[in-house]
């Protein structure tokens, strides 16, 4: 296995060390301590939007990657009008529940185990929590591994478990595989853009995967919690494998929250932030949250696309027309800058972040 230099983080910034939620949850499932209940505008209501869930979109990648044009325009109108899809028949399905048995296992360990993997001072790789800025902020209902996958050499083998069976296996397995979802979806979106169809793959120069697995404990009172709080992703698309019996996952759409039932063993894409930039804002990234289960604790997997530290972010030019679509994004935006100004701040939505984009700021 590849690896860093250990005592260099990614440079993209940090996240202060918080208690583990798995553990105040076993020591007293009752206990919900007051920096993880939201202020009430920000708690999850009961919605009856769950019909809507029906019409979120989904994307056969055996059909676009056979050249189906028909699929293709189906994949073009989920970035542009949801910002999000989700995708079958992927070939995935070995390597899927491997993945999940792993991360499992890994949140099984006991803590002083676990506590073995925790995040550097000066990185966001490792085991804890992200984006907690401040002593002060609410936090949200989760714990999480963030490790770096691919390339190989951008792994960190210090905060990897690898005294976990398979561990290694299951991870080299499942982020190659990804990767192959992730080639033929960016393929299709240049042709999309009236490019070659290695054009967004190029877009990242130095392309990387991180993967994020997330740990969601159960809790007495979810109407008062967040498993992840509001927010848009500082990648150009991200992937997500849920569990297929629990409905956690909300996405905001024309203004309201929208739950998204899971189709089993389907991935979850999502645009993000840097894609939308490319786009000009065609393809629209999208804000999304995740609430927690009263009587079941959750596992997710999210594995993000991440442009090179020099990728510039400005709209690519087939997607910029002076009449009908006139530049609004920056053109002096390197995805280092950005990654750093999104995770110096608590999670907060999506306008703050892609503002930071737009001509003007």
């Amino acid at each position: 296995m590849g690896t860093m230099q250990e005592d260099e983080g990614l440079g993209y910034g940090s996240s202060l060390p918080v208690p583990s939620v798995q553990e105040i949850v076993r020591a007293d499932p009752k206990n919900i301590p007051e920096k993880y209940i939201k202020d009430v505008e920000d708690r999850p209501k009961a919605s009856d939007n769950s019909q809507l869930s029906l019409h979120i979109p989904i994307i056969d990648l055996s059909l676009l990657a056979n050249g189906d044009v028909a699929e293709r325009r189906k994949l073009d109108v989920a970035c542009k009008e949801w910002g999000f899809f989700q995708v079958i028949n992927h070939k995935c399905d070995e390597a899927i529940p491997k993945m999940k048995e792993s991360v499992a296992a890994f949140f099984d360990l006991p803590l002083t185990e676990k506590k073995k993997y925790a995040m550097a001072a000066n990185d966001i790789q490792g085991y804890g929590q992200g984006y907690v800025v401040s002593e002060d902020q609410k936090l949200d209902w989760n714990d999480l591994l963030f490790l770096m996958t691919l390339p190989c050499n951008m792994r960190n083998v210090k905060y990897w478990p690898l005294t976990i069976p398979s561990f290694k296996e299951s991870v080299d397995e499942y982020a190659s595989e990804i990767q192959r979802v992730t080639d033929e979806i960016f393929k299709n979106l240049s042709l999309l853009m009236g490019k070659e169809e290695n054009c967004v793959k190029e877009l990242h120069k130095d392309m990387k995967q991180g993967i994020r697995m997330n740990y969601y404990p159960n809790c007495i009172r979810p109407d008062l919690v967040l498993g992840v709080s509001p927010h848009s992703d500082a990648s150009s698309i991200t992937l997500l494998v849920q569990e297929d019996e629990i409905t956690a996952l909300q996405i905001k759409h024309k203004g309201e929250w929208i739950p998204v039932r899971p189709i089993p063993n389907a991935i979850v894409v999502n645009v993000g932030d840097v894609l939308e930039a490319w786009s000009n804002g065609i393809y629209k990234s999208i804000e999304h949250r995740a609430v927690t289960n009263e009587e079941r604790s959750r596992i997710s997997i999210a594995a993000f696309v991440i442009p090179g530290n020099e990728a510039e972010l400005n709209p690519v030019e087939t997607m910029v027309d002076d009449d009908r679509s006139p530049r609004i994004y920056r053109n002096d935006v390197k995805y280092i800058d950005y990654i750093r100004y999104t995770l110096a701040k608590k999670m907060d939505g999506k306008l703050a972040n892609i503002e930071y984009l737009k001509l003007g700021t």
